[in-house]
């Protein structure tokens, strides 16, 4: 693939199709403006898909999980055998993603881009393993430009096929021990910002051992020397083979016109990657809620955005996302089904020169 070329070629989104959906709004039964966010939402679907009314449809959460050299070096209060443990309940039903995509009516893929393990053969697993997970990045480069390019292949593999699927909706999701800390020297190096700014407890670790993840961070930053204006760079240093695919997954919704819902913190930071490759990636995004990782703040301020939610939650996996899909499939139901004052044959008008309370943009 010619990265460049394909970066270049990204669509913008459809502004005659935003245009319709802004039309259709002003002659919706409600207040001028009185459904906030979600009339934004609405009209920023209808110029990503291109269709004035968007449709409703299938919702999948790609969730993608691998380990991390990193790890060894003590920055999670998890061993690494945990990451194929929570595939396998992942498959079996039984995680918090599960029944929040339940709850939202999307189905879960998972997908093998780096565990350290061979796990069973699974119809719902999706083989896609780069590496038996990356290297210590604290000593090298956590992947080879080869590895890297692979895992961002099959991220775009996974968009295409989400496309193929009819899939309307993709929310993005991740696991891998040790994960947050390559998401944080990402941050640190793709922001840019200062270490302790973007490093949190994680999995529920000390304050020593948070100590030990910065000084681990801002050692592999040093040894690296990465800079925002080469993030595919940072990404093959000290990132992880999911993150690099998640990464892939962004670009690939961008290009098929797939709207892509960012869940938390390790997420973010592949958004961070694309966004730095192009920044119209951002035009295709919804972010779901705040981290309490403190990073996902300074995030959020650097891309001048606010996220739908804020629960307090830190698990990733994708259930942020999942909780955010209500909402948007919300906002679109309500601009498809709501009645114009035509079609209900309520007045927009009182009387000439003045306008009745529906019509009215001013808060009662």
């Amino acid at each position: 693939m010619n990265l460049p070329s394909f970066l270049s070629a990204l669509p913008r989104l459809d502004e005659k199709a935003m245009q319709k959906a802004r039309n259709r709004q002003a002659q919706l039964t409600k207040p001028a403006g009185s459904l906030g966010r979600l009339e934004s939402i609405a009209i920023q679907v209808a110029g990503i898909t291109g269709e004035a009314i968007p449709s409703l449809g299938k919702k999948r959460v790609i969730l993608c999980a691998a380990d991390h050299g990193v790890s060894e070096e003590g920055v999670s209060a998890f061993p690494p055998a945990v990451t194929p443990l929570m595939v396998a309940n992942f498959l079996k039903g039984g995680a918090a993603i599960n029944a929040l995509a339940k709850q939202a009516g999307a189905e879960v893929q998972v997908v093998d881009v780096g565990l350290a393990v061979d796990l069973p053969k699974n119809r719902q697993l999706i083989a896609a393993k780069v590496a038996k997970g990356t290297r210590n990045f604290k000593q090298g480069p956590a992947m080879t430009p080869a590895e890297c390019q692979k895992a961002l292949d099959w991220g775009l593999k996974l968009a295409s096929q989400a496309r193929k699927d009819k899939v309307k909706w993709v929310v993005l999701g991740e696991m891998g021990i040790a994960n947050t800390t390559s998401a944080a020297a990402l941050m640190a190096s793709l922001l840019p910002c200062a270490v302790e700014d973007v490093t949190g407890f994680g999995t529920g670790i000390d304050r020593t051992q948070w100590m030990n993840k910065c000084r681990v961070i801002q050692s592999s930053l040093k040894l690296h020397s990465l800079k925002p204006e080469r993030p595919l760079e940072a990404l093959q240093r000290v990132g992880g083979l999911e993150i690099a695919a998640l990464t892939g997954v962004v670009l690939g919704c961008v290009k098929n016109r797939i709207p892509v819902i960012v869940d938390g913190f390790i997420t973010s930071s592949a958004f961070l990657v694309a966004y730095r490759l192009n920044p119209r990636v951002k035009d295709f995004a919804f972010f779901s809620h705040r981290s309490e990782e403190p990073g996902h703040t300074k995030f959020y301020e650097m891309l001048g955005v606010e996220p739908l939610l804020n629960l307090q939650m830190r698990l990733g996996e994708g259930t942020g996302g999942a909780l955010a899909l209500n909402i948007l499939e919300a906002a679109l139901r309500v601009h498809a089904q709501m009645a114009t004052f035509e079609g209900a044959k309520v007045p927009k008008k009182l009387e000439k020169g003045k306008t009745s309370s529906f019509a009215s943009p001013k808060r009662r």
